[in-house]
């Protein structure tokens, strides 16, 4: 209900703006506007301190029991606020418009309180949290929910352990296959080997054959006598002059 009394046009989940507060980090905070109505919704969203926060969209159109995600941002703070309060607030405005109007056709007065037509606000709170408190305030809500739900804790519980098992399951199966390939790898390299060897046995025996028929050949052959050359001169008959052969 709005302080008239009057139906909300919009809700707003969650209710207050909650930072978590780093130094040179920045930080987010998604709100979710809802139309209650039937009619075109129009809002916009103001802050008291524009410099520090980045608002996207600021400004928008909800149709009919639509809703829409508002992302503030923090800009990274330099320094801690004073026992980690803050004072910063937010305006969230609301009020119907003509059917089909998109953002970029709203009026400039769209929001001026001055007009006649009905516009509602809704303000926002911030809160800085420490992440160890986000962390802490996480792990009670799952422990909360672990009490709750025991059944789906068991049950998350069983998917992790088949999750494990096919992990472990794939893990071997490519340790095999990597033996089997090393194995391989060896079997060739082997077989290699062994073929070069007796390529190389084949050839020394060949060698070794065609020299022992080689050497012998040179032992059964004779040896060769060397031939000296005589030449006999012609044998003339000699004559004697003066003297007679006798009768």
């Amino acid at each position: 209900m709005t302080a008239d009394g009057s139906n909300p046009l919009i809700s707003v989940q969650p209710n207050a703006l909650k930072f978590v507060f780093e130094l040179e980090k920045p930080s987010f905070c998604d709100l979710k506007v809802v139309n209650n109505t039937e009619h075109y919704v129009a809002f916009k969203v103001k802050t008291t301190s524009p410099k520090k926060y980045f608002v996207r969209p600021n400004t928008g159109v909800v149709q009919p029991w639509d809703s829409s995600v508002i992302r503030v941002t923090l800009q990274a703070p330099r320094e801690y606020p004073p026992d980690m309060q803050c004072k910063d607030k937010f305006l969230l405005q609301s009020t119907i418009v003509r059917p089909n109007t998109d953002v970029d056709d709203l009026p400039a007065d769209t929001f001026n309180k001055e007009s006649t037509k009905e516009i509602q606000e809704c303000k926002l709170k911030v809160f800085y949290v420490t992440p160890s408190s986000r962390g802490n305030s996480e792990d009670e809500g799952f422990k909360s929910y672990s009490d709750q739900a025991p059944d789906s804790n068991s049950a998350v519980q069983q998917l992790k352990d088949e999750r494990d098992a096919a992990v472990r399951q794939t893990l071997q199966l490519q340790q095999e296959l990597d033996f089997l390939k090393r194995r391989r790898h060896r079997r060739n390299d082997t077989g290699f080997s062994l073929k070069f060897a007796l390529i190389v046995g084949l050839i020394g025996i060949m060698v070794g054959l065609l020299l022992n028929f080689s050497f012998s050949s040179s032992l059964s052959s004779p040896a060769a006598v060397p031939t000296v050359e005589t030449t006999t001169s012609p044998v003339e008959p000699s004559t004697t002059e003066g003297i007679e052969t006798p009768l």
